[in-house]
């Protein structure tokens, strides 16, 4: 088969290798679909694997073509979304079902063989059947919806069974960084319901898309152009917004969202960060003094409860209810993949989620 191999730092390659097979509690599944991430470019092109050599491709989805020992045979000939984190279902957050949190877990694409291949080993636990009216285009955007997902339940602006909490339904909610995970948590927030909901961003395009979700060009700060906090304060009457999503990593935005949040507010971390990050002494006062919550958020929950972030995505998209495909900027063959990463690591064109459909 072809699969993108990754022998070292900046050392990527399109091979041909022996195709795998389905061992003891694992499917081999055809990829039909797979979206590049942005962690994908910095463990290419700065950081490398764990291993080399390695497929990267967490973002995927495909169809059961076999199975290994022990698997239900009914699998073969299915269509499914994949969960990336490979739990070790051993350690105390996994004992308690918190299996984003696992303290010894296996992931495709960073730690194990992932998507970026014709076929791709996965343990059965890892699968979720996706229905008819589900394309592989839209479930390969399963895992970041999730995430974005994950990030909204940790606000409280959602309750557990994922309906909108009756004191938030008015709250004023900002995000800043539009990339791909921003723009789903918009996507969502807008789905939701939520009237007031102010993004940030730097790119004209970005507000484009901000705008095709719900989002009214008035309420989309230009941070080359435009103070946020000062911006933030203007349009809330110098109160300040109720929940602020930081999705950009960056010290100056962790120090810009407490300096432009309300008494009481929640600063929810959701962006990777690029470097250390630091805050100021008035920051850190104003965490005390208007009694703040600041909260991390990391992967998503699946569990295989109906419950869970990954179902409640796959009940939106087999409802109707989101339609991810319109991120969808770029559609590569696997033999023009390279240009996908390319682009992303150049950043020589706008784009949100780049596809490659195999």
């Amino acid at each position: 088969m072809k699969a993108y191999r990754l022998h070292g730092i900046a050392d990527y390659r399109l091979e041909d290798i022996s195709e795998p097979s389905a061992q003891a509690g694992e499917v081999l599944v055809k990829v039909k679909a797979a979206g590049i991430c942005g962690s994908d470019i910095p463990r290419i092109y700065k950081t490398g694997a764990y291993h080399h050599p390695m497929t990267p491709g967490h973002e995927l989805s495909g169809e059961v073509v076999s199975v290994g020992e022990g698997v239900d045979t009914s699998w073969t000939g299915k269509a499914v979304g994949v969960f990336p984190l490979i739990p070790c279902m051993e350690c105390s957050s996994c004992r308690k079902k918190l299996y984003e949190m696992c303290k010894h877990y296996n992931y495709l694409g960073s730690r194990t063989d992932g998507g970026f291949a014709e076929y791709v080993r996965v343990p059965e636990w890892n699968l979720i059947e996706l229905p008819e009216n589900v394309t592989f285009k839209q479930a390969a955007m399963m895992e970041p919806m999730a995430v974005a997902v994950h990030s909204i339940r940790r606000s409280g602006l959602l309750d557990a069974a994922g309906n909108v909490t009756a004191d938030s339904k008015n709250k004023k909610i900002a995000v800043c960084g539009l990339g791909t995970i921003g723009l789903f948590i918009v996507m969502f927030l807008k789905g939701l319901g939520f009237g007031s909901v102010y993004v940030g961003g730097n790119k004209d395009f970005q507000f484009d898309k901000a705008s095709s979700l719900g989002v009214d060009l008035n309420d989309c700060c230009d941070i080359r152009k435009q103070d946020i906090v000062e911006w933030i304060l203007g349009r809330t009457n110098g109160e300040g917004v109720d929940v602020f999503f930081e999705c950009v990593g960056k010290k100056e935005v962790l120090n810009q969202g407490l300096n432009c949040v309300a008494a009481g507010a929640t600063l929810l971390l959701v962006g990777n960060p690029a470097s250390d990050m630091e805050m100021d002494k008035a920051s850190y006062w104003k965490i005390l003094r208007q009694q703040l919550t600041v909260r991390g958020t990391w992967n998503s929950s699946f569990t295989h409860d109906l419950g869970d972030d990954w179902h409640y995505v796959l009940s939106c998209l087999e409802n109707g209810l989101i339609h991810p495909e319109d991120m969808i900027t770029h559609e590569l063959s696997m033999d023009n993949m390279m240009h996908g990463f390319e682009l992303m690591r150049d950043k020589s064109e706008d784009y949100v989620k780049v596809m490659v459909l195999f």
